[in-house]
């Protein structure tokens, strides 16, 4: 293929793309947190119960309002005709002789009946107040965990990332050792070919030996450097098929924490979620057991009660000292006092409602020493590898210039085969194990960001 068809082959592969895939989305590590803060759908799953932990708040308020118990029916009546006297009459001359057929048949007739209570409660004890309280501390919980599963997420987040970077910039490393280390092969076999007496079969096979140890590695590097970017594109919501690419030009260690260790635990004890979440729920505790001591009173309650019945086959009495239960009707106001209490069963909820604020207040109690230890180990392992990765950039260096002088010296025919392998081994090592250190290091600021409650 002449070089006019190359390009023009170049050219029509460009078209042929998708306009999505012509150009990759480069972003930094900002950007892919806020990314994955707007498309992580545990994010909205935890918002969708603080609506659903608001709702049940208004019910229970929605208790102090106006209620009503209604039953309305249509049904059957014996039918009745004439009056309340001896043959159906309805006036009698003394003396009267009131009827006594009401065991007799006389037929049936439709029976419509409404009964309806209207009442608002006045006085309850304190048991939807308190109530109250224990929704209004459910929703602070719910708050608590949109937090916590925030935090996940920019964990998340920068674990992708920087293990990214971190698996990106092994991998062009080794290549490029890789490169180095085929040149000295090839140099070697053909000193070896000419028989010039200043390489061995030694020096081939050590050379080799690395070369073989160095594939194995690129080979690593790539499928974490893959998972890593799949991760991240998962994060952030782009989709796995998108294009991505990160800003950052290689990996850099982040600034070491400015604030004292004290400082930082006094701060995860005081803005951390869980710690937040723990006060919101011992209110709510307190608020449900005064609720379950308040189950054993009564209500006081005001409205307005009525009944109205009427069967169209039934004759109406209109003598007021005689009821007659399928016609007539009748509404008043009333202020009334309704218990409906069981004494055992409401005891035995007092008891579970206190074991359970007991069992929170020790969850307390481990949270406080725990959380301050949490912070002090992960600020530990911070400072180790902060130190760590500055001991590592100055072995790679050395090791670096190592590789470079006995590259020229095996080039000159002054070094060995075997201790040139040496020298790329040790440098793989320390800049390898650089790498992963400020990975490690940049891990472990991330991790004591999550654990004092930051939100970036």
């Amino acid at each position: 293929m002449r070089l006019p068809e190359i390009s023009l082959f170049v050219i029509a592969a460009s078209l042929a793309l998708p306009a999505g895939l012509a150009h990759a989305q480069t972003i930094n590590l900002d950007q892919a947190i806020q990314l994955s803060l707007t498309a992580d759908p545990r994010i909205r799953e935890r918002e969708y119960l603080v609506e659903a932990a608001r709702g049940l708040l208004s019910e229970v308020k929605g208790n102090h309002g106006w209620r009503i118990n209604a039953n309305a029916f249509i049904g059957l009546s014996p039918a009745v005709e004439g009056g309340f006297y001896q043959g159906g009459a309805t006036t009698c001359t003394p003396p009267c002789t009131p009827r006594s057929d009401s065991n007799d048949w006389n037929g049936l007739s439709d029976w419509t009946h409404l009964e309806f209570a209207l009442i608002k409660p006045l006085y309850t004890f304190g048991k939807i107040d308190e109530y109250g309280k224990a929704a209004q501390g459910n929703i602070e919980i719910k708050r608590g965990e949109v937090q916590q599963t925030k935090a996940e997420t920019i964990f998340d987040t920068k674990r992708a990332y920087y293990g990214y970077l971190t698996s990106r910039d092994i991998r062009l490393f080794l290549e490029d050792m890789q490169g180095r280390l085929l040149q000295a092969i090839s140099r070697a076999e053909s000193a070896l070919k000419e028989e010039s007496g200043e390489v061995t079969l030694s020096d081939l096979y050590s050379l080799q030996t690395a070369k073989g140890l160095i594939g194995k590695y690129v080979h690593q590097a790539k499928a974490v450097e893959t998972i890593s970017l799949d991760g991240l594109k998962v994060l952030t919501g782009v989709g796995l098929k998108a294009p991505l690419s990160v800003a950052d030009v290689k990996l850099e260690p982040v600034s070491f924490p400015s604030i004292e260790l004290p400082d930082l635990q006094a701060k995860a004890l005081s803005d951390r979620p869980e710690m937040q979440q723990l006060e919101a729920g011992l209110k709510s505790r307190r608020a449900l057991l005064a609720a379950r001591k308040a189950e054993i009173m009564p209500d006081i309650y005001a409205g307005v009660v009525g009944t109205y019945s009427y069967a169209s086959q039934r004759d109406k009495l209109e003598n007021p000292h005689v009821y007659d239960p399928f016609n007539g009707g009748g509404l008043t106001p009333v202020l009334g006092v309704k218990w409906d209490a069981v004494f055992d069963v409401a005891s035995a909820r007092v008891s579970q409602a206190q074991a359970e604020l007991e069992a929170l207040n020790q969850k307390r109690l481990f949270a406080l020493a725990g959380i301050p230890f949490e912070v002090g180990e992960a600020y530990a392992n911070a400072r180790a590898n902060y130190e760590a990765q500055k001991e590592l950039a100055e072995g790679a260096a050395s090791a670096r210039r190592w590789v470079i002088a006995s590259l020229a010296d095996f080039s000159a025919g002054l070094e060995k085969g075997d201790r040139l392998a040496e020298a790329i081994k040790s440098y793989v090592l320390a800049q390898t194990e650089y790498l992963r250190t400020v990975n490690d290091f940049n891990m472990n600021v991330a991790q004591l960001s999550k654990l004092t409650g930051e939100q970036k």
